[in-house]
């Protein structure tokens, strides 16, 4: 979920005009509702929000109990939400905030791996986009600005509410049992998913959907950066038939399989299915980038190529899922009817490079019928 800087991006109540706009085209501030524990946290992130051009903190919470009343009555644009608190945690609190009033949430997350995990099953319960927790008080204002950018970006996107299914899966397989893979054979087909914002909602949507006899080998970009991609892997393959796991040097493609590219690092593969990552200059303002890995799979395996691009600001994917169709490969885009933000897959739309444009719920018909097509 994200995209320049390592950032997802976020949502607009469905139906509703974006929250700073009017009629006649006029700004108007975005109002936020800030949730922290610390008295620190709420006082400074309150102070800069509402001392910066464009926004209004409408109110503070030091709870998620206390947040719900607030959510109901101030009818926020944009919450930040902390995801550890006493009495109600965030993740509870988000889940109650997209049953009862669908709202743009940003969540606040440490960076240490329960807190990765944390912040992956609220990507998935519906925030929109997250920031890292400063290590101490002293660094807090490294991270405003890129707050605030967030901040716009979620008030822009579309919120849906999930179905309780959505909200709280259930475990398909134990993250440990051993899942069946084999090595390609000649009709086997390198499916691509690309993601950004709002990916998580959707991956964790689609691959539970995705058999693993399916005669193809998965790879997965999604917008992240350092330290989140294992966790999604781990959420991915404990969900999923397919044994999902982030890709490290030397990793092949096998039938069965999904790899998960590393934040922080652009995912290559060869021709004989060999995967390598580098930290070359980031592409889109991302890294990794959809394009640097799909357009790597279409010019080492050509028509056995299918790409999926899903929700995402940007336009990341349009130029592999182009050279795709050249090479007579598939190229799936989820409809803007299902997208938090339909920005990647339209880039792809307008670039005339879809075979296939679908609502998300019907994307693994389109890859059945992808990966059917000689």
């Amino acid at each position: 979920m994200i995209e320049a800087s390592p950032s997802m991006t976020s949502s607009m109540n469905s139906g509703q005009s974006p929250p700073n706009s009017v009629d006649g085209g006029e700004e108007r501030n975005i109002r936020v509702l800030v949730v922290d524990d610390s008295a620190f946290m709420r006082y400074t992130l309150a102070r800069r929000i509402s001392e910066s051009r464009g926004f209004t903190v409408v109110g503070s919470a030091h709870d998620g109990k206390e947040a719900l009343q607030m959510v109901e009555s101030l009818k926020p644009d944009v919450i930040t939400l902390d995801v550890e608190m006493p009495h109600m945690d965030g993740i509870t609190t988000l889940r109650q905030i997209m049953a009862t009033r669908p709202t743009p949430v940003v969540m606040v997350s440490s960076l240490t791996t329960e807190g990765a995990r944390e912040t992956i099953q609220a990507l998935t319960y519906g925030a929109v986009d997250f920031i890292a927790k400063p290590e101490s008080k002293a660094n807090i204002e490294q991270i405003i600005e890129e707050l605030l950018t967030k901040i716009r970006r979620a008030a822009r996107a579309r919120v849906y509410p999930l179905p309780l299914a959505v909200q709280a899966p259930s475990l398909t397989t134990d993250a440990s049992t051993h899942k069946m893979t084999r090595s390609m054979g000649g009709k086997d087909k390198v499916v691509l998913i690309g993601a950004s914002t709002g990916g998580p909602r959707a991956l964790n949507q689609l691959v539970p959907q995705l058999s693993s006899k399916l005669p193809a080998a998965f790879v997965i970009v999604q917008h992240m950066p350092v330290g989140f991609t294992r966790s999604l892997a781990e959420r991915l393959n404990s969900l999923s038939e397919l044994a999902v796991k982030e890709a490290e040097p030397g990793d092949k493609l096998e039938a069965g399989k999904a790899l998960v590219a590393p934040g922080g690092f652009h995912m290559l593969v060869d021709q004989e299915g060999q995967v390598s990552l580098n930290q070359n200059p980031t592409v889109h303002g991302v890294r990794p980038a959809v394009d640097v890995t799909l357009i790597s799979v279409a010019q080492n395996f050509g028509k056995a190529t299918v790409a999926v691009v899903l929700t995402g600001m940007g336009r990341d994917g349009a130029n592999g899922a182009v050279l795709t169709r050249s090479v007579g490969g598939k190229v799936i885009a989820e409809d803007e009817s299902s997208c938090v933000v339909w920005g990647m897959p339209r880039s792809v739309v307008e670039a005339g490079a879809a075979d296939e444009v679908v609502p998300l719920t019907e994307i693994p018909n389109a890859i059945a019928r992808a990966l059917e097509w000689n």
